[in-house]
């Protein structure tokens, strides 16, 4: 179900003083829900000696949050130099960090190479010749091709930008061996909220299966596999929830009975984001206009700027009327933002209780790729960021952006390189 009901009367009882002390729109996440999530992937791997989660910083790039990821155990998957900064800053170094990169040039990976290091992913066979030096521990991104499919947000493998072939791996590990590279460990990324747990089981036995044929071709034994994240979240209320005891309970049995068969047994890593953290956020913003035309909208002071994957993708995120969740629906209305493009809309003829200016409507599973993929098009600025945290108490973690902020890489002075 879409939002905790934990969380739903925890915000409930304080929605209009946050909004009154802070304004709306705001994203607002949940500190209980989220280590309550937490405490269940560590505690679902727990028999697994190593296990890592490697929180995706893509999700919600907010140190804070972060923060308290890092104090459940969590390491962080950096697909950038300023996500990998930002782990950095709230303490996390070495292999704390693994730099998931794509595209990349020399000078990116001179910095994950630095200040304690990362481990380096690598997308591609070729980037193994702008490293800037030789990595004791290194790992390829494994793009299967047509053995896999993907899903509709990630794509089908085999139209997708990332990772090597199956024989473009054997090429990879033995130039990395004959680098002089010591440690190995491969990856793997394939979909995106994904609700059925046997594909993960499913993409670990795959792994398994590769590295137990480059340990016999190339003599090297795998630190660990990282089957990467994907784990989906029920955003609709007749969605089913991802059976995490299950898929813990079949990779285990996969790597119980690769131990037996092999005599070693690599740690499992994960790269979860939006499970972690996306039914613990939500957008609340305020109806400030009515329209009738050839549909009824309902106006808000958001727009997509702070929420585009309804309009990227056609995602459903659940919309309830704060104080007004057990009146009846009065027909199907569209929530919609300020944005000069038509798909500025959270919600599609949605049957909703009727609305007054000042309401607040809340958007539910906001907490991963909501504030991350937001956007200044139409001059329209980013809100801001809160935490409501364990003790009952909120906390603004980023302010909203200005037009201070919008102005600021404006040049109106303009440096001119003078014609030849």
């Amino acid at each position: 179900m879409p939002m905790s009901d934990a969380f739903k009367k925890r915000l409930s009882r304080i929605l209009p003083d946050i909004a009154e002390t802070f304004g709306t729109p705001f994203h607002i996440y949940d500190e209980t829900g989220i280590c309550d999530t937490c405490d269940r992937l560590n505690a679902a791997f727990a028999s697994l000696k190593g296990f890592r989660e490697y929180f995706a910083v893509k999700a919600l790039p907010n140190p804070a949050i972060m923060t308290t990821l890092k104090q459940n155990g969590f390491g962080f998957d950096c697909s950038s130099v300023p996500e990998l900064v930002l782990a950095r800053k709230i303490g996390s170094a070495g292999e704390d960090i693994m730099f998931t990169s794509n595209n990349t040039c020399t000078a990116q990976f001179q910095t994950a190479m630095d200040h304690g290091g990362s481990i380096l992913n690598l997308d591609d066979l070729s980037l193994i010749q702008k490293l800037p030096g030789v990595p004791e521990l290194i790992c390829f991104r494994y793009n299967p091709g047509p053995e896999r499919s993907g899903n509709h947000i990630i794509g089908n493998p085999v139209e997708a930008k990332y990772g090597l072939t199956r024989d473009q791996l054997y090429s990879a590990y033995d130039t990395a061996v004959r680098m002089g590279v010591k440690r190995f460990g491969i990856h793997t990324m394939l979909a995106s909220n994904e609700l059925n747990y046997t594909y993960m089981v499913e993409t670990a036995d795959m792994l398994l299966n590769v590295i137990s044929d480059l340990h016999q071709k190339l003599s090297i034994q795998f630190e660990f596999i990282n089957i990467g994240g994907g784990l989906g979240i029920p955003y609709a209320p007749d969605d089913t929830a991802f059976d995490l005891a299950a898929m813990a309970q079949g990779v285990t049995q996969s790597l119980d009975q690769f131990k037996k068969t092999s005599g070693w047994v690599p740690r499992l890593y994960m790269e979860s984001g939006r499970f972690i953290t996306g039914p613990h956020g939500v957008l609340v913003t305020t109806v400030i206009n009515h329209k009738q035309i050839y549909r009824n909208y309902v106006g808000v002071d958001a727009s997509m700027s702070a929420l585009m994957r309804p309009g990227l993708y056609g995602a459903y995120h659940h919309v309830h009327i704060h104080g007004k969740e057990h009146l009846p629906a009065v027909g199907p209305v569209d929530v919609v933002g300020g944005l000069c493009e038509n798909n500025d809309k959270f919600a599609i003829q949605r049957p909703l209780p009727e609305t007054c200016e000042g309401d607040f409507v809340v958007i539910h599973d906001t907490g991963a790729h909501g504030q991350s993929m937001g956007f200044n098009y139409n001059g329209h600025l980013r809100p801001k960021e809160l935490m409501l945290k364990k003790d009952g108490s909120v906390v603004l973690i980023r302010r909203a952006e200005t037009m201070a902020d919008y102005f600021a890489t404006l040049e109106f002075e303009p440096r001119i390189l003078p014609a030849p």
